[in-house]
């Protein structure tokens, strides 16, 4: 783990923030900011920048929960969150709404470092397996377009579905773009012609 990471630590407890704090210090980590406020927390979030968030919830109630999950999903960071008590249904809606690592009475000084390791792995592997959905979801929808295309080539030329392809490819060969692009522009264009 890189020491140069920005960490903010969210706490309105001065002395259990102080031992996340000294936790994260010791492990080497000297950019460390602590918050003891809750308003505006996106605003400062986002003023701030931190590479990671840990957050420490003595005894959270609802509207708390609730707010800090609002906060993770705005913010895309890493986050790990200590509780003191907890439930199944806010373990839950942590993990839904992104928390990493969502520990239930585990605030000690030499468990911050690895807790906090390990938010920043799951949150690295959720962005991976997040961004290879989305690239799955725009290669099909790009498929579809395309599939689209050649029926459109098919019915209007009399051709294959091979020709067609091949006139698809041709084309963005020599306009320089991508298939699903041309392919994309031919839909939309047949769609204006068709209304």
């Amino acid at each position: 783990m890189t020491p140069s990471l920005s960490i903010l630590v969210i706490d309105d407890n001065r002395i259990r923030a102080s031992i996340i704090e000294q936790g994260l210090r010791d492990a080497g980590h000297d950019k460390v900011i602590v918050l003891d406020q809750m308003d505006g927390l996106v605003r400062r979030i986002t003023e701030i920048e931190p590479d990671v968030i840990v957050i420490d919830l003595e005894n959270p109630n609802r509207d708390q929960l609730e707010h800090i999950f609002q906060v993770s999903r705005a913010v895309r960071r890493p986050i790990a969150m200590f509780v003191d008590k907890a439930d199944a249904g806010s373990i839950e809606a942590a993990v839904d709404a992104g928390v990493s690592a969502y520990v239930v009475d585990g605030l000690k000084r030499e468990r911050v470092k690895p807790i906090m390791d390990m938010a920043i792995s799951r949150f690295r592997a959720f962005a991976r397996l997040n961004q290879e959905l989305e690239d799955a979801r725009s290669e099909l929808a790009e498929r579809k377009v395309v599939d689209r295309a050649k029926g459109i080539l098919m019915k209007s030329k009399g051709i294959s579905e091979d020709e067609a392809y091949r006139l698809l490819r041709r084309t963005a060969m020599n306009q320089s773009r991508k298939i699903g692009e041309v392919a994309q522009s031919l839909v939309i264009a047949s769609g204006l012609l068709m209304d």
